[in-house]
């Protein structure tokens, strides 16, 4: 029995067509078609969290600039609870009492006009008996000594200050010093009424500049309460990942059905069967 070792390619079933190139299987399809489904899914549902921090931001303006317009508070209506103090957030305040000097905290690695230095926090004993906490503006460092507390001029006896209301400093890692001391990283409501022992309110006071405390150093150019990444670069961050959820399922398309209608086959020209070097397949 003779062997065949012919490298000719074996002919067609009569009445059957080629396959065509790059077409996957339905199995194939179906399975790209999910994958495609999922990424385009997850980066959708991303921006549409961008899409709601734009509008949560878009929100909170409104807010602050219909609370800005209201009349300032006087301080025997600063909220004594959490839920109140809310409800206060920058509102316009003017408070009278004197100055806890001896509790005065440094708060460090804070920024303002792209400078580092301290947040300078000193408890205002309130005529009630209770006090708050007020940002009294912000004051550079030493930059031989970045632990030393800044000297910082503190009134004697009753004084009255206008601000706004805000809540308490937000958490920042802890990458120098901890709790306790003049200089620390944080400031937390129920350790720092336990050691100083204040009754404190559930919120703080941003100090604003005036006449009165134009001399004392300190300079109060406060962020705005938006501050951060724009309302601008949220929607752009929107768009961007809408765009790659319609990526995702036009590459599947593009792949799947159009690529192999539009790629030639390598063996367009010549009959199946037929073999490159026979001239009656030209």
């Amino acid at each position: 029995m003779t062997k065949d070792y012919s490298t000719d390619p074996v002919p067609a079933p009569a009445g059957s067509s080629p396959p065509r190139r790059g077409a996957g299987s339905t199995r194939s399809r179906i399975v790209w078609f999910v994958v495609a489904l999922v990424c385009a899914s997850l980066t959708a549902q991303l921006g549409r969290w961008q899409l709601s921090r734009a509008h949560a931001k878009l929100a909170y303006e409104a807010l602050v600039a219909q609370r800005g317009g209201l009349p300032p508070m006087p301080g025997s209506a600063l909220a004594r609870d959490a839920a109140t103090g809310e409800l206060q957030w920058q509102r316009h305040i003017e408070l009278s009492g004197e100055w806890d000097a001896a509790h005065t905290v440094f708060l460090m690695n804070r920024t303002m006009d792209e400078r580092a230095g301290f947040y300078v926090l000193t408890p205002l004993r309130l005529p009630d008996g209770g006090a708050v906490v007020v940002q009294r503006g912000w004051i550079a460092g030493d930059p031989a000594d970045p632990m030393k507390a800044p000297s910082v001029a503190t009134p004697a006896g009753p004084v009255t200050l206008h601000g706004h209301v805000a809540p308490w400093p937000s958490h920042w890692f802890e990458v120098g010093q901890g709790r306790g001391g003049a200089v620390r990283q944080n400031l937390e409501m129920a350790s720092f009424s336990a050691e100083s022992g204040l009754a404190l309110r559930p919120v703080t006071v941003f100090e604003d500049a005036n006449a009165d405390n134009a001399g004392d150093g300190l300079r109060r150019n406060w962020p705005a309460p938006t501050a951060g990444v724009s309302i601008a670069t949220h929607y752009g961050y929107a768009t961007q990942w809408f765009a790659m959820s319609v990526a995702f399922l036009g590459l599947w398309v593009w792949l799947q059905f159009i690529r192999p209608r539009r790629q030639p086959s390598d063996d367009s020209d010549f009959l199946p069967g037929a073999r490159a070097d026979d001239p009656s397949a030209r």
